[in-house]
């Protein structure tokens, strides 16, 4: 026969179990962008010190953090008020009958359906400002590069400078390229506006550099656009945040941004190694023969 005591203790232990679940859970997630993070980016990656690494993350890190301290304050009211009624209406030692019960309570009720409905319209309009904001691409950008992913590496087509970067998967090697070789590296000239053209060759992909805080999916035969301005030299790392098949954790890159000085020096190097011309970003798993760029589609955006 079950008793009180042993209830209480299984709930507290299914709650103990339930709260270390969901603290490791966030731990590994916590880790997956292996980059720098602080409390008052609100834990999302940041560049070294603190700094904010491209002119959009300080917006979407002031979003963030708006939307978890209004979350709070919305919690802590309705916690304290649960609270609150919990401890004043509860029924006493000798009281012949439970308080009293209503059934209905008209301002109340309109109260809990409206205040939720201005809260969530004051959050739409905030994300929808910043939201535009950050995937604006009228701006004429400096420089265009167009991305294109395929499993399970990348290519970097350099548009104005006519070069190209291709990156080669491997199974075997779990930093993506073939053995021995690096994983690709996309270089960005610094406090220059650059605009990525985005195309996937084969499945679905999505850009993401974990430190520029935005992501943006590349879809077969469809053609996507982001525009960055990055502000802090360094590098960083980029990956395929969308599920794309078996070696789909290898899909690495390296992103180093640089003066453009040395912007221009790397695009001379790629030159001289042959890369010139622009490697297709039309749908094939074929393998691509770099030395034929003929007939290659240029990226829509280009300059």
């Amino acid at each position: 026969m079950r008793t009180h005591a042993d209830t209480s203790r299984r709930r507290a232990r299914r709650g103990l179990t339930f709260a270390t679940i969901s603290a490791a859970a966030v731990a590994l997630l916590s880790g997956c962008a292996n980059v720098p993070n602080s409390a008052a980016s609100g834990w999302l990656p940041e560049g070294g010190g603190g700094a904010q690494v491209t002119t959009e993350t300080a917006r979407i890190t002031q979003l963030w953090n708006g939307v978890w301290i209004a979350g709070w304050a919305v919690g802590l009211l309705v916690w304290g008020l649960t609270i609150w009624c919990m401890v004043a209406y509860r029924r006493r030692q000798g009281d012949p009958e439970l308080p009293p019960q209503l059934r209905y309570n008209v301002p109340i009720e309109l109260l809990y359906t409206v205040v939720p409905v201005l809260m969530v319209a004051v959050l739409f309009y905030y994300t929808a400002r910043d939201e535009a904001a950050i995937m604006d691409t009228g701006p004429k950008p400096d420089y265009t590069i167009n991305v294109v992913a395929k499993q399970w590496s990348w290519d970097f087509n350099y548009v104005d400078d006519n070069v190209y970067e291709t990156g080669i998967h491997s199974e075997w090697n779990p930093k993506g390229g073939v053995e021995g070789e690096p994983m690709p590296v996309l270089y960005l000239p610094v406090n220059k506006r650059v605009e990525f053209v985005l195309n996937a060759r084969d499945v679905v992909h999505s850009f993401w550099v974990p430190s520029f805080l935005v992501k943006l999916d590349m879809l077969p035969g469809k053609t996507n656009k982001l525009q960055v301005t990055p502000t802090l030299e360094g590098e960083y790392i980029g990956k395929c945040a969308e599920l794309c098949g078996a070696y789909h954790s290898n899909m690495l890159f390296k992103v180093k941004v640089v003066s453009e000085a040395e912007f221009k020096a790397q695009m001379d190097t790629l030159r001289q190694k042959g890369q010139s011309g622009q490697l297709p970003n039309t749908l094939s798993r074929e393998a691509m023969d770099p030395s034929d760029l003929k007939m290659v589609p240029t990226p829509t955006g280009s300059k």
